[in-house]
């Protein structure tokens, strides 16, 4: 019989790898920064929550998977623990590349815009970015398989884990449109960009390592 056990020995890896992920530069910080500047806290505080909203979705089409696969024979499962290490690793090399250029956010001068629009307006924009975006549940199939055990039931550890990813993902988000009009020389550094993508591909690039060592409990 499977038992749900919200908080085991690889809750806090997650939730360190989860952290670092969250805080990365990428598209939903963008989306975050472009709609606080154009509609102010309150836009950028929906977008952020539609963002997160998504995940939920993310977390239910992958726990599917997670399920059909994990019934199955141990090669199955072994071509998923594979193929999810070698994404981990590229998302990882592809972020200490990104470490090494120092791009930085593209925040320097994003306050100038002021163009009002209706609040359900961000809310669409940032659910649909997340949702409609394959790399999100590509990652989702590639991560959650590691901190999920055979004797979990997926769906119900799935959503757990991306109602963790949701919290965590919103005060970093939250914080971000905040900061937005009294720190964007901040955000807008390149040693800022450079730090979190270096420690975001580090953490990538030992995970995805991890999970092609690990072996599936019997």
């Amino acid at each position: 019989m499977m038992e749900l056990n919200l908080i085991d020995a690889q809750f806090i890896p997650f939730v360190v790898a989860i952290t670092l992920l969250s805080i990365s530069p990428g598209v939903d910080t963008l989306l975050v920064i472009r709609n606080t500047a154009r509609g102010g806290i309150r836009d950028g505080v929906a977008t952020s929550v539609a963002i997160c909203c998504g995940l939920f979705v993310h977390a239910t089409v992958s726990a599917l998977g997670i399920s059909f696969i994990l019934l199955q024979s141990t090669w199955a499962f072994n071509i998923l623990k594979l193929t999810g290490a070698a994404y981990l690793i590229w998302l990882g090399i592809t972020s200490l590349l990104a470490a090494r250029q120092g791009t930085p956010l593209p925040v320097k001068g994003v306050m100038k815009e002021s163009t009002p629009v209706p609040f359900w307006q961000p809310i669409k924009e940032g659910l649909l970015s997340n949702v409609l975006n394959p790399k999100t549940v590509i990652f989702y199939m590639a991560f959650l398989p590691q901190f999920i055990a055979p004797t979990d039931p997926a769906l119900l550890k799935s959503l757990w884990l991306a109602g963790v990813h949701f919290v965590i993902a919103n005060i970093w988000q939250i914080s971000v449109v905040l900061m937005v009009g009294g720190a964007s020389k901040w955000l807008a550094s390149a040693r800022f960009a450079q730090t979190l993508n270096a420690a975001t591909g580090a953490v990538l690039v030992v995970f995805g390592v991890r999970l092609a060592l690990e072996q599936r409990p019997v």
